[in-house]
Order: C-alpha cells, then sequence, then structure tokens
C-alpha cells in the first residue's frame, strides 16, 4: 500500500520519503515505548498488568488511585494469584506464636468471687486446682527520670592543709557538661539513623508524652557531638576495609543546606564502601565525582565491585579489578519485558541469569568456602554465561538500539567483561546486593529528615551511619554498643582506636 502511493514520486525522492518513513515508524515505537513506561510508572508495580487501552482510560482520569489501577488488572492474573495462594500450605495465626522466652514473666492472679470459692450444691469451699494460663505482650510506656549524681566530699578535721577528697565521677559523658545521659544521646541517635524519627517529631513527642520541652538545636547538638566521636572508629574501619581484597561500592544523593545552592538543597552524595559479613562505611562528598572513591580507595588493588557507573574507572592501584554486578544487568531486561511483554529472546535471558543465582543459592545453602564456591561455578556457571552471552547478542541484533531491549542489552554487553569476573573469584559475590542493601536506611531516612543541615555536618552523620550499619551486617546491639563505646572514645589512646570497633567489638563480646 505504502509502496503504491510513492510509486508516481521520482526515484530520488521516493528513496527520501521512504527514509522518513521508516525514520518516523522507528521513533513512533520508541515513543509508545515511552509513554507506557511513563504510565506505569505513574500507576505503580500493578499496572504491568495492564493493556495499552486500560492505562489509556487510567491516564484519562486524573483522580485515579492505587485501588482502581488494581481492579482495572486482569482478572484471569488474579484468579492465578488467588490459585497460588491456595496452594500454599497454612501459617500458623500468629496470635498464637509463643512470645520471646528471655522476656520478664510478671504474674497477675485472678482470683475466683466469694460465690464462685463455695459449691451450689453443698455450700463446701472448693478446693484450688489449679490456673487457667494465658500470656500477652505487654508494655510500659518509655520513662524519663532525673538522675541526681551526689558524690560524696570528705575532709579531716584535724588536718585542713590536707584538702578534700570526692568521690570519683561516674563514666565519661558523650556530651561534657550537658544535662543529658548518655542513655538519652544513644537514644535520640537511634530514634533518627535507625527509625528515621527527625529531631522536631522527637522534641514533639518528648512533649507530649513526658512534658519536657527541648529544642531541636540542643538535641542536634548531642547527635552532632556523638557523630564527632564516631568519626575516629570510621577511620579506623577504613583501614580494615582497605587491608582486604575485596569491596563493594555504591552512592546515593542526599540534600545538603549550603550556601553553593541558593534556594534550594544542594546536591551532595553518600558514598558506601563494604565488605560482605564485614564493616560498612559511608563517606560524604558534596558531588558525585571521581575524585570522591579516589581520594577514599587510595592505592586499593584487589577486587572493587560496583555498577556501570564511570566514576568507579581509572581509580585505585595498578592491580585493581574491577567486578560488575548481575543484579543490574537482570533489572534491565526485567524492566524492559514490562514494557514489551513477550519477547521470548528476552525471557530466556532472564530464565538463563535465574540459573546463575540458583547456583550460588546451592553453594550459600552448603556453606561452601571461597575455592569451593569457585570450582562450581566453573563447571556450573560459566557453561551458563557463555550461553547467556549468545542470546543477548542475537537480540540485540533483533531490536531497537534506543528501545528499553536495546539499552539493556548494551549495558550488559558494556559490562560483560566486568560481570562475570566473579565465576573465577569465588570471594566475589554474584552482585552489588549486600552494599545495595545497606543504602536502604539512608533511602528512608532521607525521606523523613529531608536533608543534612549543613557540609560540616556531612562527615558526621556518615560515621553515625557506618557505626549503626556496621552493627546491623554483624548482628550487634547497636544501643549496647554505642553504650559501652561512645563515652570511652574522648580519652582513649588514637593509636588503639582500632579496638573499639564494632568488628572487635563483637570478638570481645561473643554473647551479644
Amino acid at each position: 500500500m505504502k509502496r503504491d502511493l510513492l510509486q508516481p514520486l521520482p526515484t530520488p525522492l521516493r528513496d527520501a520519503v521512504e527514509r522518513e518513513w521508516r525514520r518516523l515508524e522507528v521513533e513512533n515505537e520508541l515513543l509508545k515505548e515511552e509513554v507506557k513506561r511513563l504510565r506505569m510508572a505513574k500507576y505503580g508495580v500493578k499496572s504491568d498488568q495492564l493493556n495499552e487501552e486500560q492505562l489509556t482510560l487510567l491516564d484519562e482520569e486524573p483522580g485515579v488511585v492505587s485501588v482502581e489501577v488494581k481492579s482495572e488488572c486482569g482478572r484471569s492474573e488474579l484468579e492465578k494469584q488467588d490459585a497460588a495462594r491456595q496452594k500454599r500450605q497454612p501459617r500458623q495465626h500468629p496470635g498464637r506464636a509463643e512470645l520471646p522466652a528471655h522476656l520478664e514473666r510478671i504474674e497477675s492472679i485472678l482470683a475466683c468471687t466469694p460465690e464462685q470459692c463455695r459449691c451450689a450444691q453443698c455450700g463446701g469451699e472448693k478446693k484450688l486446682i489449679g490456673y487457667d494460663t494465658s500470656e500477652e505482650l505487654d508494655l510500659k510506656p518509655a520513662q524519663y527520670f532525673v538522675n541526681v549524681i551526689k558524690r560524696e566530699k570528705r575532709a579531716c578535721g584535724q588536718c585542713e592543709e590536707l584538702g578534700v577528697s570526692t568521690a570519683a565521677a561516674p563514666q565519661p559523658k558523650i556530651v561534657e557538661k550537658g544535662k543529658a545521659s548518655n542513655a538519652v544521646v544513644v537514644d535520640v541517635i537511634l530514634k533518627k539513623y535507625c527509625d528515621h524519627t527527625p529531631l522536631y517529631r522527637q522534641c514533639a513527642i518528648l512533649e507530649r508524652e513526658a512534658g519536657i520541652e527541648l529544642s531541636r538545636m540542643t538535641l542536634c547538638g548531642w547527635v552532632m557531638q556523638g557523630g564527632m566521636w564516631l568519626e575516629a572508629i570510621r577511620d579506623a574501619m577504613r583501614v580494615d576495609l582497605l587491608s582486604g581484597r575485596y569491596i563493594q561500592a555504591d552512592e546515593t544523593p542526599v540534600g545538603v543546606q549550603s550556601d553553593q545552592s541558593v534556594g534550594k538543597n544542594h546536591l551532595g552524595y553518600l558514598w558506601q564502601y563494604s565488605r560482605p559479613g564485614g564493616p560498612v562505611i559511608f563517606d560524604f562528598q558534596m558531588g558525585r565525582s571521581r575524585e570522591g572513591p579516589a581520594k577514599f580507595l587510595g592505592k586499593f588493588d584487589g577486587y572493587l565491585q560496583s555498577d556501570g557507573y564511570g566514576a568507579y574507572d581509572k581509580i585505585g592501584g595498578e592491580g585493581i579489578v574491577h567486578a560488575g554486578c548481575m543484579a543490574h544487568l537482570r533489572r534491565g531486561f526485567v524492566d524492559a519485558l514490562k514494557l514489551a511483554p513477550g519477547n521470548a529472546s528476552a525471557e530466556a535471558i532472564v530464565a538463563a541469569i535465574a540459573e546463575l543465582y540458583a547456583v550460588e543459592k546451592r553453594a550459600r545453602e552448603a556453606g561452601m568456602s571461597a575455592e569451593e564456591r569457585q570450582r562450581l561455578r566453573q563447571m556450573e556457571s560459566v557453561p551458563v554465561l557463555e550461553r547467556l552471552k549468545k542470546q543477548i547478542v542475537a537480540l540485540r541484533q533483533e531490536v531497537l538500539p534506543k528501545s528499553a531491549l536495546g539499552k539493556a542489552c548494551d549495558y550488559a554487553l558494556g559490562q560483560w567483561s566486568r560481570v562475570v569476573v566473579y565465576a573465577s573469584h569465588g570471594e566475589v559475590e554474584i552482585d552489588n546486593n549486600w552494599c545495595e542493601n545497606a543504602m536502604r536506611p539512608v533511602a528512608l531516612g532521607r525521606k523523613n529528615w529531608l536533608h543534612i543541615g549543613s557540609e560540616e555536618a556531612g562527615p558526621r552523620i556518615a560515621a553515625i551511619s557506618s557505626v549503626v550499619e556496621t552493627c546491623r551486617r554483624l548482628g550487634i546491639n547497636v544501643r549496647e554498643y554505642l553504650l559501652d563505646v561512645l563515652p570511652r572514645i574522648p580519652t582513649w589512646p588514637a593509636k588503639r582506636v582500632a579496638e573499639l570497633t564494632p568488628m572487635a567489638w563483637a570478638a570481645q563480646h561473643p554473647s551479644r
């Protein structure tokens, strides 16, 4: 039909029109894909169940909510989900679960009434034969109190020249001469950086629950003082991390109040460097340039695993080996399939990646060492990787270069030499998920406390986050750790700070 319409035109003009026609067809396909991607982002994760007509109708409803989106999803898919739920084994009702044994048990005995203590038939007294016992979880609201510390002062009435003896001061304070105890300061820090409760909300809670009126600046001073002491711990953990042979890295933006950006927040970054099962270290930088990781890593020449961000290139020592992330590679194809569902080649690629993760799961469940995991990968993962690359190359030739699938293929092939590094090195993980999981608290926190108050506060907040996330990764009770370590840092010898890191503390307190 198209060629018939162009036949009357001169050959040069007809060729030009055909080229323009093909260009517009390609552009139209890309625009359709972009519109669908934006609609899916607008209506949430459920919108991949909607067809084009349903998405179009929803787009014409400016007041649509997520509940309405779910109702528009295909019924057949819902039926599949219901069938899958019915196949699952019934779960135990949470109300019937045993309450933790370590909790204190406080007994309350409910006596029978006098009428119940007498037999209705003979009038005799009934004997106690036992109790109908049940348990319920209860609580006592946090109680704030004033700790009045009286230090004895003694003097000899006969020898006044010897002066007065005073009892030793209690444990050193995190905030010297402050009105808050160490327990209160630590509680404020944990509520902000573990529970993501900003300081202004903490002030409101204190006033509502305990009638205590404290300014936000007071609480901020406590947090910054604690962060200042923890910078020494963070620096010691950095030395420990760089002494190893394997580091995962990632970065996330965070708003910063700064003179550099008048009328709006400056976009700063928290860079994270960590080792699976080891320290997690955050480094605050005002930008996202290569200068930040280059300064932090120095001459590190081990394995550096990250996503495809170019700032990680050309840094570290001469022997540094860059490893890629299979999760990032997979994510591109999964997202593309949402825009172009039913592509058999793309689905085969995702299935092949699932085979690779199945190998990792077996190695993890078997508790394999790095050497054993490397041998398993060479036997089972390498053949899958070779097949996977061929599938990606073949798909790349079928799709439009600027389409979502085309971009996913380009990213995978561009990162391929780094993504396959893990197969030859047992200590390297298949992906960067350990690092990304440690980033989630920062993402949750910035939705609540919104921004960092100043450039100077950045390193202190990075130090607090480093300690909190390292304790979480090591399974340490962060409150116990901070109450024990924070007061000791001001008078602790600088050469021995490594003895106070969470790793060292965990070794000294194995029961905790």
